[in-house]
């Protein structure tokens, strides 16, 4: 097995699950966005400004194509890689794709008031993009896992199925 990739919406625990299952695997860590915004050197938001979300697009099925001949990665996916079809089918070249299935009250719930995360400021949208999305989500995965329980919990039930 080469990589894991993490899929699902904002605050599923995507980037808390992944640094910490690298760090006991001893596996590298991404974040495509953090990646992003690495060799862009600007905001993803910047690039949006700037340049539109096709070009934002376009950057990250690049970065999926990178990752796909990485090795032992644990990769953070942002919200809508996984909901392109053409970064699926590049990303899942290097490895398994497992869907942090959490719910939107969680979501909710570690998100709170973080100013950050602009989606948030108007909940309904947020949640019929989070609907939207779970279906793309589960259809992109290889593995769906519980995303509600703990960082410690999930990372012990993603080590469980990868070591068998």
């Amino acid at each position: 097995m080469n990589n894991i990739i993490l899929c699902g919406f904002m605050g599923a625990g995507k980037t808390a699950v992944g640094k910490a299952l690298a760090k006991v695997m001893n596996y590298n860590f991404i974040d495509t966005d953090e990646l992003i915004e690495k060799e862009q050197k600007i905001t993803i938001k910047e690039i949006f400004e700037k340049y539109g979300e096709q070009y934002f697009r376009d950057l990250e099925h690049e970065v999926c194509k990178k990752i796909a001949d990485m090795e032992k990665t644990i990769v953070s996916t942002g919200g809508g890689v996984m909901t392109y079809q053409r970064n699926c089918d590049a990303i899942k070249k290097g490895g398994k794709v497992i869907f942090l299935d959490a719910s939107f009250y969680v979501i909710c719930e570690r998100i709170g008031e973080d100013d950050t995360r602009p989606l948030f400021k108007d909940k309904a949208k947020a949640e019929n993009l989070y609907n939207e999305r779970k279906e793309k989500y589960k259809a992109a995965s290889d593995i769906v896992i519980n995303g509600d329980m703990t960082v410690e919990k999930t990372v012990a039930e993603v080590l469980k199925l990868f070591q068998k």
